[in-house]
């Protein structure tokens, strides 16, 4: 079952609804959308390099049995017809050997048969994303029908993004698979991450560490203390004095303390939350190895489009608009907190009473005690009232002809 999504979210950071000092979100009806394909485009780079990451790494290791098997298959025939050349093997005995060439080499010849498939994979991976993304070069707008349906494939793909981050497994899968979406996400990935996401919180270090074995040169070029945290929380330090004698020196410290210490230092070392942090730096590490965002796309584009709407006003209690998600504060208004107010060039001003922009066609008009709303709420207010207005902030009630006109430069 899958959450209601605001429309405005479709839009991902184009200001859908015209909104800037209190949103006007009714005041684009009739227009055409421009398509920003630019500012859609920016957030895709994961959705392109991660097939390409894979590919290089498939490659990578072809390589490497390549190299490996090359090498000791050309000593043990090197060093074979020596041996044999000299009469120091028996006929039956350069057979043996023979046959354990031809295995090694059948072997070799499996692997990478099986290296060959992953890459053809990821490149016809990589073909399906660009082809996803290149649709939109012939969308002459927003509002056409092949726009809606190029966009609800892409909020699929970042629902299914978060959920596999969040370790919604199934439902992810569910709807990739209901959604056709198997070449546009990384479900492999997740799972491989998720597997060891769990043998750590089972406490078990096994599954990372062969992780960490298997990418050792770039978590090396990465800088990454992955490994090491491991190995002190497995206690397993020798090989690390080299490069992390001071953290070994400190955690030396715990052979005297018990983990009811009141040494806060040392505490630390024993706190069960440490193996919530190593799930933190694992993920985080097999996200920029991987290209992968650091933020599921979801918030990212949540915010984006937040960014667009966010203004000064929608965290002041009596500003606040109903119909904007960044004045709603337990949700959508936590998400926007950190981020910077939208900056517009020409402001509009709304009114509070009916949500009405104020133009020259319907001008703002200033109450006696300095509020301003529009000159139609006004007027038809009074024509309910025998020609008096109330302000609804103040509760102050005055007479029509008391309005002033106000002049914005």
């Amino acid at each position: 079952m899958r959450a209601a999504v605001p429309e405005w979210f479709l839009e991902d950071g184009i200001a859908k609804h015209e909104c800037v000092t209190k949103k006007g979100f009714n005041s684009l009806k009739g227009k055409r959308k421009t398509l920003n394909q630019d500012g859609l485009l920016s957030l895709e780079q994961p959705l392109v390099r991660v097939p390409l990451e894979q590919f290089r790494r498939a490659f990578k290791t072809s390589q490497k049995y390549i190299e490996k098997d090359l090498a000791a298959l050309a000593t043990t025939t090197a060093d074979l017809a020596l041996k044999s050349g000299t009469g120091a093997l028996l006929p039956d005995e350069v057979c043996r050997s023979l046959d354990a060439v031809a295995d090694r080499l059948l072997k070799l010849k499996r692997k990478l048969e099986e290296s060959k498939n992953e890459e053809f994979l990821y490149t016809q991976r990589s073909k399906t994303r660009l082809d996803h993304l290149n649709e939109l070069s012939a969308m002459p707008g927003a509002d056409t029908e092949e726009y809606s349906r190029w966009s609800k494939t892409r909020l699929d793909r970042i629902l299914v993004d978060f959920m596999l981050r969040e370790g919604y497994t199934r439902t992810a899968e569910t709807l990739a698979n209901e959604s056709g979406l198997k070449e546009l996400v990384d479900i492999e990935l997740f799972l491989q991450s998720r597997r060891v996401v769990e043998a750590l919180m089972n406490r078990i270090c096994t599954p990372c560490l062969q992780w960490c074995a298997e990418n050792k040169s770039s978590l090396r070029k990465m800088k990454s203390t992955l490994e090491f945290n491991l190995r002190l929380q497995e206690k397993h330090l020798t090989p690390w004095s080299e490069t992390h004698l001071q953290e070994i020196q400190h955690a030396m410290g715990l052979i005297a303390f018990t983990p009811d210490t009141t040494c806060d230092v040392f505490r630390a070392l024993f706190d069960i939350d440490r193996w919530q942090e190593l799930i933190e730096q694992f993920q985080a590490d097999h996200y920029t190895l991987n290209s992968l965002t650091s933020q599921p796309l979801l918030y990212m584009t949540l915010q984006a489009g937040l960014a667009a709407l966010k203004t000064a006003s929608c965290y002041q209690q009596p500003n606040r608009n109903i119909n904007c998600p960044v004045c709603a504060a337990d949700t959508f208004g936590v998400l926007a907190e950190r981020l910077p107010c939208s900056h517009h060039v020409n402001s509009c001003i709304v009114c509070r009473i009916s949500g009405l922009i104020m133009n020259e066609d319907n001008p703002p008009m200033v109450l006696p005690n300095g509020y301003v709303y529009s000159y139609q709420a006004l007027t038809e207010m009074a024509e309910k009232n025998n020609g008096n207005v109330t302000c609804p902030r103040s509760g102050s009630t005055y007479n029509i002809s008391q309005l002033r006109r106000a002049y914005i430069a």
